[in-house]
């Protein structure tokens, strides 16, 4: 059986596993302050365009978004996020058990519209009993988003416009974001989105690494005791060159984007084998992840021979199917996937 399922049932990329073998017995420094995790920083500041950038390495995404959010935020203090948004469905309620509240805004195609952003915040302030309430202390957005589709370069720029007139940071979850700046028609860069927010994170673990997320605060703004709200939140790896060496490799010889590239590629090929075979998608993604409308007794069919996600019902008769590449896609895997429509 070959698996759609998701981007992250795979190991590591053979380069990433060469530089952790070649190293095992290195014996670096704990605690992510070893030579490794430097030079995979300093890649990843001149990647990003950043000379002045904090970077921190984690081991997965949730981790990364539970401890970040909550470094920046009050105790009376929420982070903004869109309806679809991944740490409001997905995360099992990991930013409400830091004990901050996730405030939800309609979405356009998984997308936050700055206009909808901006007349939140001006009804907000305009609440004469807003002290009585959650008060909004950050905005989060997904590239990709939860549904496959990104940001252009100026709805990016809108939106962070938005937060810095009134004084909110934007922090970017890029689980996948080597996926979305490579997708076709993208005119986002990684140092523009890096421009345009207060912190982001680079997603290793959906692409190319066995585990680890590169937390990048991009003015030199984390909070002054970062790596002890790490500690709290169980989010310091004492090996962690373990991270930093796969960081090291996946920002050599541009690795990563050659990686994120392929999955594009492969998914622009199965969304012209569905297309072929008369299927109707859920929603235009450009990226890795495609949203299939399917049959449901086509489902039961398909499911025998591929492993994909039930994303939700269409309508009583149909399903829409979650199809994903990866850096590791087979051609043979697509074939086979033909073979089974």
């Amino acid at each position: 059986m070959i698996s759609f399922e998701c981007d992250y049932d795979n190991g590591a990329h053979p380069l990433v596993l060469e530089a952790l073998v070649k190293h095992n017995d290195a014996r670096p420094t704990p605690y992510g302050f070893d030579d490794f995790s430097e030079h995979a920083k300093r890649r990843i500041r001149q990647a990003c365009g950043l000379p002045d950038a904090q970077i921190f390495f984690l081991t997965g995404g949730t981790q990364a978004n539970a401890t970040t959010i909550d470094s920046m935020l009050y105790q009376y203090e929420g982070v903004i996020c869109v309806g679809t948004g991944h740490i409001n469905v997905h995360e099992a309620g990991a930013v409400e058990f830091t004990e901050h509240k996730i405030i939800t805004l309609p979405d356009n195609q998984g997308k936050m519209e700055a206009r909808v952003l901006k007349k939140y915040l001006d009804d907000f302030m305009a609440d004469g009993n807003r002290n009585h309430a959650v008060h909004p202390g950050l905005v989060y957005i997904t590239f990709p988003t939860e549904l496959g589709t990104l940001y252009t370069a100026n709805e990016l720029d809108a939106i962070y416009q938005v937060c810095r007139n009134f004084d909110i940071p934007l922090y970017i979850d890029g689980a996948r974001l080597g996926y979305g700046l490579m997708a076709e028609g993208c005119d986002v860069t990684l140092p523009y989105l890096a421009r345009h927010c207060d912190v982001f994170y680079i997603g290793g673990t959906k692409i190319g690494a066995l585990c680890g997320e590169a937390v990048v605060f991009t003015h030199g703004n984390a909070h002054k005791h970062f790596f002890s709200i790490q500690k709290q939140h169980g989010a310091v790896i004492a090996k962690g060159a373990l991270i930093g060496l796969q960081f090291e490799a996946l920002f050599t010889d541009n690795l990563y984007f050659q990686l994120a590239r392929h999955a594009i590629e492969k998914a622009m090929q199965m969304k012209q084998i569905f297309q072929e075979h008369g299927y109707q998608f859920y929603i235009d993604s450009p990226t890795n992840q495609q949203f299939v409308i399917i049959p449901n007794e086509k489902v039961v069919h398909l499911e025998k021979h591929v492993q994909f996600t039930h994303w939700g019902p269409y309508d009583n008769h149909h399903t829409i199917c979650r199809f994903v590449t990866s850096w590791a896609t087979t051609d043979e895997e697509m074939n086979t996937l033909r073979n089974c429509l």
